[in-house]
């Protein structure tokens, strides 16, 4: 049955390589789980969100299997998928700027509107619109997006971390304690991760965030778990909470855009490096690709119903498909291993519960997400710049959505003005319109 649905001779795989292949998959990536729970539940400035840490544990874990499930049996690539980084933390932006906009149910909002974003994802996927929306922005543009949100990421790191401190006249500073608990958990994790990947061990950041969680043990940072298996404890389910109407409404519409961009070029991004990793590229063009974008979107749509955010596909696969990975049979083990993390839900609350102990795990991942700054074309000042505004502005001005405003708004004015207006595609220009009326309307509104 499997040789039938998975083609594994003609692929030159077996049932042996791609189980080792989806564990490998799984090892890589399984720090979402500890993360997102923590990411989601709490805001940049320490408050709760709303979201229920153990409820947001389910929807990763859950969403993660059926996403992931949904890309190895109907588009049949070893592509694993879970709430991507980035997009949580924009997600958190959305409810802090939802709240400031005097919205009660800011949560529920926010989630309605990555289902709406997915749901928009799943028309362009279908109707093979999103190559014209991809298309819109230059490459330079489109690496600069992912290097900002992996500056974002390390610089959300370093603060969990305890290793960047808010200071007075500088706005932030080093933190002169470096030698307490916290910034020591942080600073071993982070080494254990960086020499551990250096080394090519399998789950480098996995075992770097099991490792910083024995060491706050030990300092006596977390509690000892009464169980060490167990089911997750919620208190308040995020299933099916979504506020679909208020979503709807014009002030969610810059916002609706932003999810719908931020996952198609991490879905395009993903795709791309893994399949010419894999060998599944051919003359320039990725077989299947619409069904890959289609199950991405699903996944999105799922996660936001059952309390998450944007599920992505995740270019950790590459691990599973260096270890010979060719398959969905790849990542229906992944599928399997997220849905058997459910019974070490105690663990996972212990991990989640000193911010410290997964800052490492964002800090590693914003540098590999920074690797896309070698693809910006330097030379070309047109293409360049707007691309930096886009990196430095998402971290400065802490928000991924006014980083890319922008990128979006500066990339097309500086083209027009320089002579090259007939570089930009149409749609660009529209783009930057609707990012105008972002700023004017709705940043202005939230402050």
């Amino acid at each position: 049955m499997l040789e039938k649905i998975f083609r594994l001779t003609q692929n030159q795989t077996t049932v042996r390589i791609e189980l080792i292949a989806g564990m490998t998959t799984f090892l890589t990536m399984a720090y979402i789980i500890f993360v997102n729970p923590a990411v989601l539940s709490t805001d940049f400035a320490g408050d709760p969100t709303g979201l229920d840490p153990q409820a947001v544990m389910l929807a990763t874990c859950i969403a993660a299997a059926v996403a992931t499930a949904i890309m190895g049996l109907y588009a049949r690539y070893p592509i694993a998928q879970a709430p991507g980084m980035g997009n949580n933390h924009f997600f958190v932006t959305v409810v802090m700027g939802l709240t400031a906009m005097g919205i009660t149910n800011a949560w529920q909002v926010a989630l309605g509107i990555v289902f709406i974003s997915g749901f928009t994802f799943l028309l362009l996927s279908v109707f093979r619109v999103r190559q014209a929306v991809i298309d819109a922005l230059s490459p330079s543009l489109r690496s600069g997006i992912s290097v900002g949100i992996g500056l974002f990421i390390t610089f959300i790191g370093l603060r969990n971390g305890g290793i960047v401190v808010e200071k007075p006249g500088t706005l932030v500073g080093l933190n002169t304690e470096l030698f307490t608990p916290g910034p020591l958990v942080f600073m071993i994790g982070l080494l254990v991760i960086t020499v551990l990947h250096a080394r090519r061990l399998v789950g480098s950041i996995l075992i770097g965030v099991l490792v910083a969680t024995t060491v706050a043990w030990l300092m006596g940072q977390v509690e000892t778990p009464r169980a060490l298996m167990g089911l997750p404890h919620i208190e308040s389910s995020a299933i099916m909470k979504m506020d679909l109407l208020t979503a709807l409404s014009l002030a969610c519409v810059p916002f609706i855009i932003m999810f719908v961009f931020t996952d198609m070029f991490d879905t395009v991004g993903t795709l791309v490096g893994v399949s010419e990793r894999a060998g599944f590229m051919k003359d320039g063009q990725l077989p299947r690709a619409n069904r890959a974008l289609i199950s991405d979107a699903v996944g999105t749509m799922v996660g936001a119903a059952l309390g998450t955010s944007t599920v992505t596909s995740y270019i950790e696969s590459a691990a599973g498909v260096e270890q010979g990975g060719r398959t969905g049979l790849t990542g229906l083990v992944v599928a399997l291993l997220f849905l058997m993390a459910l019974f070490f839900s105690p663990i996972i609350a212990l991990v989640a519960s000193f911010p410290p102990i997964t800052a490492p795990a964002l800090v590693v991942v914003g540098v590999f997400m920074a690797e896309n700054v070698k693809k910006v074309e330097w030379a070309d000042i047109t293409e360049s710049l707007p691309a930096f505004l886009v990196m430095l502005g998402i971290p400065l001005t802490y928000s991924i959505a006014d980083g890319l405003a922008i990128g979006f708004v500066a990339y097309p004015v500086i083209k027009l003005l320089s002579g090259r207006g007939r570089e930009v595609k149409p749609l660009m220009y529209a783009l930057a319109a609707i990012m105008v009326a972002y700023f004017v309307f709705v940043r202005s509104a939230i402050g």
